[in-house]
C-alpha cells in the first residue's frame, strides 16, 4: 500500500479556468508546505481536499489517502482532519464536551478518560469543566489540535492555524502540532504565507502560483 497523503493534479476551477492546483506525495510524519500571499486560492485547495469547495468554484484531479482515492467520497468518509485560524470550539459545550464530540461510541469512563489523557498531554489538566471562551488563544489552539486527534484522523491540513496567536504562543502551538502530527504519523499539508511557519514545519515547500499546478507530479 502507498502510505500517505497523494494529490495528483488537484485543482480549483472557477469555470475552465484553473485557479490554483497542487501535485504531492506527502509520506506519514512529513509536513509540505504551500506559501503563499492571500487570496491565491491556497483554502480553496484544501477545501477541495476535503470536499467542501461550494460553487461557483469546482475541483478537478484526484487525491488518495493511503492507497484509497478519496476524491469520490463524502467528506465525512475522507478521514482528513483540519485545523482552521480560527479554533472553531464550540460555545455551548465544555473544554471536555468540546473533545468528548470526536470520541466514538463508547461506555463513559473510556470517553472520560481518553479526554483526561488529551488533556494531560497538552498541559491543561483540571480544564475539561471550563467554558472555552475563558481560554487564552494558545489553550483554544491546543484543545482545538487534540480534539482534531480524537477523531483519529489518518492526514492533517493546517489552513494557517496559527495566524491569529501572539509570538511566544504561536511558537509553543507550532511545536506541539509538528510534533503530535509526526508522533502519529500523519501527513500534513500545510498552508500559509508566514516564511515562520515554514521553516518551523522542517519539511518541503512549495510556492503557489495563480493558474498554475505546482509541485511534484506522482507518478501514474
Amino acid at each position: 500500500m502507498d502510505k500517505g497523503l497523494t494529490l495528483d493534479r488537484l485543482e480549483v476551477l472557477l469555470g475552465e479556468t484553473c485557479l490554483l492546483g497542487l501535485s504531492a506525495r506527502i509520506a506519514p510524519g512529513e509536513v509540505l508546505t504551500l506559501m503563499g500571499p492571500s487570496g491565491v486560492g491556497k483554502s480553496a485547495l484544501l477545501a477541495a481536499l476535503t470536499g467542501t469547495l461550494t460553487a461557483p468554484l469546482s475541483a478537478a484531479g484526484t487525491a488518495a489517502l493511503d492507497g484509497t482515492e478519496i476524491t469520490s467520497l463524502p467528506p465525512e468518509r475522507r478521514r482528513l482532519g483540519v485545523l482552521f485560524q480560527e479554533s472553531l470550539l464550540f460555545p455551548h459545550l465544555s473544554v471536555a464536551g468540546n473533545l468528548a464530540f470526536a470520541l466514538p461510541p463508547g461506555s463513559r469512563a473510556a470517553r472520560r478518560a481518553a479526554v483526561e489523557e488529551a488533556l494531560a498531554e497538552v498541559g491543561l489538566e483540571g480544564f475539561g469543566s471550563r467554558d472555552p471562551a475563558t481560554l487564552s488563544g494558545g489553550e483554544q489552539a491546543r484543545v482545538a489540535l487534540m480534539r482534531t486527534l480524537l477523531a483519529e484522523p489518518r492526514a492533517l491540513l493546517l489552513d494557517e492555524p496559527f495566524s491569529r496567536l501572539d509570538a511566544a504562543r504561536r511558537e509553543d502551538v507550532r511545536h506541539l502540532t509538528f510534533t503530535r502530527a509526526r508522533d502519529r504519523g500523519l501527513p500534513v499539508l500545510m498552508v500559509t504565507h508566514d516564511a515562520e511557519d515554514a521553516r518551523a514545519a522542517a519539511g518541503r515547500v512549495v510556492e503557489a502560483v495563480p493558474g498554475r499546478i505546482v509541485g511534484d507530479r506522482p507518478a501514474a
